[in-house]
């Protein structure tokens, strides 16, 4: 069963957890074309205010093909409690149709209920973990090693 982990990250969590899950999945990781300002203050702004709105980045080209794929991993960060810009972005260049697909959240917080609430409404979903920023709390990656072991049936 192929696998693959498609993720974005601003500030390295999820680059943390492809690494972590590199010798079981292919890795895919998103980049939007602009950047985000440097200041964190404005940066979370800018980002809480597109995932607010439900918005969608640009993206750097990125191989969407993932038909010979069964099991998908999706990785975000959490932005104002919805998924990042992005990640829309993403989602509506996917065909997840018929594959098992689990949310990975990386989140400031550690909660995620919007972005909770619109993957569940969405689309059929296997499993959603939520991290409380796994680069300052590295025992969040025990929840990814619960995703291995589930994903190796």
């Amino acid at each position: 069963m192929k696998k693959l982990f498609i993720y974005f990250s601003l500030t390295g969590n999820g680059d943390l957890i492809s690494e972590h899950l590199k010798d079981e999945y292919d890795i895919r990781k998103i980049e939007m074309k602009k950047r985000f300002p440097k200041s964190f203050f404005f940066r979370i702004m800018k980002g809480g205010f597109l995932a607010s709105i439900n918005a969608k980045t640009k993206l750097k080209e990125f191989d969407n093909d993932i038909k010979d794929y069964e099991n998908i991993v999706i990785g975000s960060p959490i932005w104002n409690a919805r998924l990042s810009s992005p990640i829309n972005t993403l989602l509506s260049k996917l065909d997840l149709n018929g594959k098992k697909v689990t949310f990975v959240f990386y989140s400031g917080s550690g909660e995620a209920p919007k972005a909770i609430e619109k993957v569940k409404k969405n689309y059929n979903i296997d499993k959603i973990i939520v991290l409380k920023e796994p680069i300052k709390y590295n025992e969040e990656l025990k929840k990814v090693d619960e995703l291995r072991s589930n994903t190796n049936e």
